[in-house]
């Protein structure tokens, strides 16, 4: 085994592969969209696989959060307080659910996080308009669970970090320079799930609702 192994490796060595040539592709070259263009096609896109959109304006965005929250009849949600969303909203408590915090190992509260906890805050990376797509940058402030346990997962996203491409985020953000993430996350809608039959369910493996927050 370990001989073949080894011969496989240096094969591997040896090889040299073949020169790629790829034509320019439209949807990584297309930059020309203005922001009222991406965000009506994101707002497109994501309605069409039931997530709800929720326009406001960097001074009301808390209040749209309690309504939601209001009409929604939501009794707790997680929001971390340590990011600059976050601690408006603790600044506000008393408009809205109990405020609970991802600040313990999951396997101290798991029963309560996968069964009690009604919905989660996160902030966004930014979105993108071709797919419909959210980007989260899970952080120790904001785990990846928060976006994927709870049955409301409500997304705030800044119109002016909205762009028309993935590859368009990669260039305009310097993710290559910087380091790509260890674990980013594209979301377009709730979570949904098809069977054998092909027949789309919404709410399987995941948030049932997807509220995502468009700051303009």
């Amino acid at each position: 085994m370990s001989k073949a192994r080894n011969n496989i490796i240096n094969r591997l060595r040896t090889t040299k592969p073949e020169p790629c040539h790829f034509s320019e592709r439209d949807h990584l070259s297309r930059f020309n969209w203005d922001k009222e263009e991406r965000i009506n096609r994101f707002v497109e896109r994501m309605v069409a696989v039931r997530a709800e959109i929720i326009h406001a304006s960097k001074d009301d965005w808390a209040e749209k959060i309690a309504e939601i929250c209001q009409e929604k009849r939501l009794k707790n949600m997680l929001v971390s307080p340590e990011t600059a969303q976050g601690k408006v909203l603790y600044n506000m408590v008393d408009q809205l659910p109990d405020l609970q915090s991802y600040d313990h190992e999951i396997e101290d509260w798991k029963s309560e996080m996968f069964n009690q906890t009604d919905a989660g805050f996160t902030t966004t990376l930014g979105g993108i308009a071709e797919t419909g797509s959210l980007i989260l940058w899970p952080t120790k402030h904001e785990p990846r669970l928060m976006s994927l346990v709870p049955p409301v997962h409500i997304a705030l996203l800044d119109t002016n970090q909205l762009y028309t491409t993935f590859s368009e985020v990669v260039k305009e953000q310097g993710w290559v320079d910087k380091g790509m993430p260890t674990n980013a996350l594209l979301v377009s809608g709730p979570s949904k799930s098809a069977d054998i039959e092909q027949t789309l369910a919404y709410g399987v493996h995941g948030p049932k609702e997807l509220v995502v927050v468009l700051i303009s």
